[in-house]
């Protein structure tokens, strides 16, 4: 819609888990070198905690693709909100395991036992990978951890990794779930962009989409989308991505405070509540 007007050879805000966009902040770097070392080295546990929206998905998806982890093949939920019953045919299906595994959990431990042995034999790391873990029941963190016990005398044959918002952190800390969190080898947390961090992630996300910097958003306007943003990347997304539409609309560029502030009210948005009501509208667009 807007990429001649504004030179760019794509859409610089889209809202998927794009590792071409990646943007390293110090915690991003933190994050995304626990990852690729968690998962390469057959770590146990590895725990990612940030609020929605901070980019945890994508540093999943880096370090899969990363060069340090060509040798892991990752299985991964992305909808955890399962009974143990489905949790067991979901893991049998994904690791096709056959009927009988997916029939019985004493079933799905053996046969998963003997693939992942049959994996490492043939220097493979096979991962499981949680996402928005926070939404596992206790049945199921349970589980995972049973999971984790899946070892030879020397190490782990199922590393695995829990991606969830600040609820997971709250939730390791109760008393019924100490053993998991015992296993847990790796912890980081992905926090929202201060106002520094912002900036150069909208310029990051600019040049890769082939753009000039100078052109497309003033320094007012940036500062405009920090406050209401609160630094949460997916909501920088959506405020700098309907800006531009508008700025298009309006022929003006670059996009100024004004716009920004339109964009606001567009929303219906204070700087209290612009979090959660864009990252609702950006559920909505997904």
């Amino acid at each position: 819609m807007y990429q001649r007007f504004f030179g760019l050879r794509e859409r610089p805000f889209e809202l998927t888990s794009n590792p071409k966009y990646l943007f390293f902040s110090a915690q991003h770097r933190e994050a995304l070198a626990n990852l690729e070392y968690g998962l390469s080295s057959a770590k146990a546990i590895t725990v990612v905690v940030g609020e929605a929206g901070t980019g945890k998905t994508t540093l999943l998806r880096a370090a899969l693709e990363s060069e340090r982890c060509r040798r892991v093949k990752a299985i991964v939920l992305d909808n955890p909100t399962l009974t143990r019953e489905e949790f067991v045919e979901i893991l049998a299906a994904r690791f096709q395991l056959g009927p009988a595994a997916a029939a019985s959990k004493a079933a799905l431990l053996d046969a998963l036992e003997a693939e992942l042995r049959a994996r490492r034999a043939r220097e493979e790391i096979t991962a499981l990978i949680v996402d928005e873990a926070q939404s596992l029941s206790d049945e199921l963190l349970e589980e995972v951890r049973l999971l984790a016990n899946i070892e030879t005398p020397t190490e782990k044959l199922l590393p695995l990794v829990l991606a969830g918002q600040p609820e997971l952190a709250v939730r390791l800390n109760e008393s019924g779930l100490r053993q998991l969190k015992q296993r847990v080898a790796l912890r980081c947390e992905v926090a929202p962009l201060d106002l520094g961090d912002t900036a150069a992630y909208i310029v990051s996300r600019i040049r890769t989409a082939g753009g000039n910097t100078t052109k497309l958003f003033t320094r007012e306007a940036v500062t405009l989308i920090h406050e209401f943003s609160r630094g949460i990347p997916r909501v920088i997304n959506v405020m700098c991505d309907n800006a531009l539409i508008n700025g298009f609309a309006l022929k003006r560029q670059p996009v100024d405070r004004d716009i920004v502030a339109e964009v606001c009210r567009d929303f219906d948005l204070t700087k209290a509540e612009a979090p959660q009501l864009m990252l609702a509208r950006s559920r909505s667009r997904e």
